[in-house]
């Protein structure tokens, strides 16, 4: 493990070699500790698999997810190519799975658009009449919050991160409209998001609405552990935040899934889970319904085209041409012929015209001669 951070030192998240590590602790060292590095083969994997899944069904009444075996073969993978390295092993043995199908393709969860129109308005009463008064500065962020997310595409992570400072509101020259221009930092490095019209107004209600000074930390954000306008000995003082400030110094995530619990849409209609990353599905969900082009999406959103065709294309019934798909034989033969008469109409009226044209030519020429004879 200490090599594994050591090649990975910035670039993937401490969390990220914990759970590695926890998977060597947990399943992979118990099992295949006491083995030889060269009986460690296709078989022997094979049969890890078979044993994972007994135990899953014995403890958890479920076998492990298709994902947690592919991270688990992965860390597999990691410890048998450091042995290759450091020549402990002559050769890699096969670790895919035998038999494998090409898994389901399932779209992200996201909200359509009635959906989505019952989300906003739910959150934007619970703005104006929370339940209780001292929280109505965290609802009022999470309206915004979901306003803004829906209409920029970010991650929650990049959400996480965005500073006042990270966040321009510009006029487009192309399109002539007013957004947001937004230098985004998150797994990708640092990019560039232009927002649509609809996340200028909460921003700007996010960047004059007062926070306290008291929850302040280090970073510029806001600390977790106090909620915002709590009666106390001492009332903490408020103020409009400042440019190192983040935006959504925490998110509500308990009364965002609240609120979908009371709305009923905390699950799809395929039971996919909606999170707060669902909000950047639906972004990516309305663009393609509107026609954007996917190239600029993916710049946009900071992805590939392939995810986007791949998890969200798929199931958007607009990228679907009814007329092309619901064609006839009869109607082509018609447009055919149509086509076909309207050119022979065509030719025919030319022939028509230039006939015209020289028998009117042939008449203004006889008549031109005729009339010097006549005076003569």
């Amino acid at each position: 493990m200490a090599e594994y951070e050591a090649i990975t030192q910035g670039q993937r998240h401490p969390r990220w070699v914990q759970s590695y590590e926890w998977m060597l602790r947990v399943y992979l060292v118990p099992y295949f500790g006491k083995m030889a590095l060269s009986e460690i083969t296709a078989g022997t994997v094979q049969e890890y698999r078979i044993h994972r899944r007994q135990v899953g069904i014995e403890k958890r009444c479920k076998p492990p997810s298709r994902t947690a075996m592919h991270h688990e073969t992965v860390a597999l993978r990691q410890v048998l190519k450091t042995a290759m390295r450091h020549d402990w092993l002559r050769s890699m043995p096969d670790l895919s799975q035998p038999y494998k199908t090409s898994g389901k393709v399932m779209h992200r969860a996201w909200f359509s658009p009635e959906e989505y129109e019952r989300l906003y308005k739910a959150t934007g009463q619970r703005a104006k009449e929370p339940l209780n008064n001292r929280h109505r500065w965290t609802c009022e962020q999470l309206h915004d919050y979901v306003l803004f997310m829906a209409n920029t595409g970010l991650r929650p992570d990049e959400a996480g991160r965005l500073e006042f400072r990270d966040v321009k509101i510009v006029k487009d020259a192309a399109s002539k409209e007013t957004i947001l221009e937004i230098e985004v930092r998150g797994k990708r490095g640092v990019g560039w998001c232009k927002s649509t019209t609809g996340a200028v107004y909460p921003f700007q209600r996010l960047r004059d609405r007062e926070r306290s000074l008291a929850e302040s930390d280090e970073a510029g954000g806001l600390a977790e552990r106090h909620e915002i306008g709590a009666v106390t000995k001492h009332a903490p003082r408020k103020a409009r935040p400042g440019l190192t400030d983040r935006l959504f110094p925490a998110t509500q995530r308990e009364l965002f899934n609240t609120i979908l619990d009371e709305l009923k849409l905390k699950l799809d209609r395929d039971g996919n889970v909606r999170t707060t990353y669902s909000l950047r599905h639906t972004y990516i969900c309305f663009r393609l319904m509107e026609g954007a082009d996917i190239y600029q999406i993916a710049k946009n959103c900071r992805t590939s085209v392939e995810m986007i065709e791949k998890f969200y294309a798929a199931h958007i019934k607009t990228m679907l041409d009814a007329a092309a798909i619901n064609v006839r034989r009869g109607t082509i033969q018609r447009e055919r012929k149509n086509r076909e008469g309207g050119r022979e109409r065509t030719i025919l009226t030319d022939q028509k015209s230039r006939e015209g044209g020289q028998e009117d030519t042939l008449r203004r020429e006889r008549k031109g001669v005729a009339r010097p004879n006549a005076e003569t």
